[in-house]
């Protein structure tokens, strides 16, 4: 029997779903018209946008703008807090405070709080909710609380091709090298020298890479072979298509040799009827 269909229910499972596309239409129109760009800075206005560089919306906490400068082709994530200074409307002298390299990506909810100089180098890449930061509470007077105690900051540097995992700290007085991987969740203080990896709160060196040796201690996986720059996508789908082929399990026929497929078939022919040699 046909089941009795509720108008009303019908209706409403409609309306959702319509609403439901017209919230996400809205929301990415939101999201691309709020994004920052050097063309379009929005109410902010920060010491230098390089070409490329774009900040997703929503922004994070951003405020001493002018002493900022960001490089070119820089891609920085939503809710990323920039700030140079302790507070807004705070005049903080000619030089650039805090400064991003070229092509450098900081990962959704990253904070880089900046009252002296931090420096990113080129083509550095944070993973999400990474947090650099150039001030640190003091506790040295046990009368007080540690929030009204004046910070200590100390500059910090972050070296050109570095990665920084998520949830990485990076504190005040911080020099990382070039190359660097900083595991997720490690505590970063004091000087990592160039092609290190370090992780664990505190962080400490466990790889690091020398000329004469290479990775010690050894690297337990061979590095990835990366995809030719002039590579199209038919060839990539064609290649996906070929290592697919080659990861199934083959017929039983086709793992034999030629001579033992031979010998059988001439076999069959003798067990047939009326199939010997004329």
């Amino acid at each position: 029997m046909p089941k009795n269909e509720n108008v009303f229910s019908s209706w409403r499972g409609w309306c959702g779903r319509v609403t439901s596309r017209l919230v996400h239409r809205g929301w990415r129109a939101a999201q691309r018209a709020g994004a920052v760009t050097a063309e379009r800075p929005g109410p902010y206005r920060f010491g230098r946008i390089g070409v490329g560089t774009r900040l997703a919306f929503p922004q994070g906490t951003l405020f001493g703008e002018p002493w900022i400068e960001l490089g070119e082709h820089c891609v920085i994530g939503e809710q990323v807090t920039l700030t140079a200074g302790m507070m807004p409307d705070v005049d903080l002298g000619p030089e650039p405070v805090l400064r991003i390299g070229d092509g450098v990506v900081l990962g959704r909810g990253s904070h880089v709080i900046a009252s002296v100089r931090v420096e990113f180098g080129d083509d550095v890449f944070c993973g999400p909710y990474v947090y650099v930061t150039s001030d640190n509470h003091s506790y040295d007077d046990p009368d007080q609380p540690i929030g009204r105690q004046w910070p200590r900051s100390e500059p910090v540097h972050i070296g050109p091709g570095s990665w920084l995992g998520a949830g990485a700290v990076i504190l005040p007085g911080a020099r990382l090298g070039r190359n660097v991987v900083v595991a997720a969740g490690a505590v970063v203080r004091g000087e990592v020298p160039d092609h290190a990896v370090v992780a664990g709160a505190p962080a400490r060196i466990i790889r690091r890479w020398a000329p004469d040796e290479g990775w010690q201690p050894p690297l337990r996986t061979p590095a990835p072979v990366p995809i030719p720059a002039d590579m199209t996508v038919e060839q990539l789908l064609a290649l996906a298509e070929l290592e697919r082929e080659r990861g199934r399990p083959r017929d039983r026929a086709e793992e034999r040799e030629p001579e033992r497929d031979l010998e059988e078939a001439e076999r069959g022919l003798e067990r047939e009827p009326g199939a010997g040699p004329s």
